[in-house]
């Protein structure tokens, strides 16, 4: 099973875009997708940006992650 992760552009340049993941910042390719912003939410897998998402999508994407998680564990966040 594949598991994307929800992440929220911070910077794009070209073809990439910097992105914050679970308080991390990572570099991601944008070449799936068209009409990409700063501020916006991604879901990515394997560094691609492969669907956009509403902020709504994107939280409760997040929340239903972190109900996985073990107690104790951190939770992910943006």
């Amino acid at each position: 099973m594949c598991l994307s992760i929800p992440a929220k552009i911070i910077t794009i340049h070209d073809n990439t875009a910097k992105a914050s993941v679970g308080g991390s910042i990572v570099t991601i390719s944008l070449h799936l997708l068209d009409e990409v912003k700063p501020g916006d939410y991604v879901l990515v897998h394997s560094g691609f940006a492969l669907q956009k998402l509403s902020e709504d999508e994107a939280i409760e994407t997040i929340n239903m992650i972190n109900q996985l998680t073990d107690p104790g564990e951190s939770d992910i966040t943006f």
